[in-house]
């Protein structure tokens, strides 16, 4: 959803309060889709500072259906997310660059609150995924989840290059 901010900067000390949808329909990373479990409004708060400069604060919790990553199971990822951000726009575009905050949620006098809620989501987005912490994953053979049983497979998956070794322990087994 898009904002105009040019009203709330031409009144000074003008405080702009109000809850705005969240519009993701699901979170994009690289070619792959996750779902929302849940999504509240944003709670946004825009404020003159005066002297062109704007201050954006805003809240939100909202979480993501994504998937263990030993056994692919969805796990629910809360997001709690909170911003505090301060345009400057007696300053250039590329000057915002310089300060590493290139503003990509900002354009011209538009704020755009899903781009504002994808970035912080991208930064807070977890490396590693577990259901539980001792996940015993998938069977890499057949693909069963280990969690909810056995499988028929061989349980040795020995690396080839180990085989030397192997044999050396089967020719000097104690019996």
């Amino acid at each position: 959803m898009l904002i105009s901010l040019s009203e709330i900067m031409s009144v000074p000390d003008k405080n702009l309060r109000m809850d705005v949808p969240n519009g993701l329909e699901e979170f994009n990373l690289r070619g792959v889709r996750y779902e929302f479990a849940y999504k509240e409004p944003v709670k946004i708060s825009i404020t003159n500072l005066g002297e062109r400069r704007v201050s954006i604060e805003a809240s939100t919790k909202l979480a993501l259906n994504i998937p263990c990553s030993r056994c692919l199971e969805n796990v629910v990822t809360d997001f709690d997310i909170h911003i505090s951000k301060e345009v400057d726009f007696l300053e250039t575009e590329e000057e915002r660059a310089k300060e590493l905050d290139e503003l990509n949620y900002i354009s011209g006098y538009n704020l755009d609150v899903d781009v504002l809620v994808y970035d912080e989501i991208l930064i807070d987005f977890p490396l590693k995924v577990l259901c539980k912490e001792n996940c015993k994953g998938i069977c890499n053979v057949c693909g069963t989840n280990l969690n909810n049983g056995t499988c028929d497979c061989e349980s040795t998956g020995a690396d080839p290059r180990m085989s030397v070794i192997r044999d050396i322990f089967k020719n000097f087994k104690e019996v």
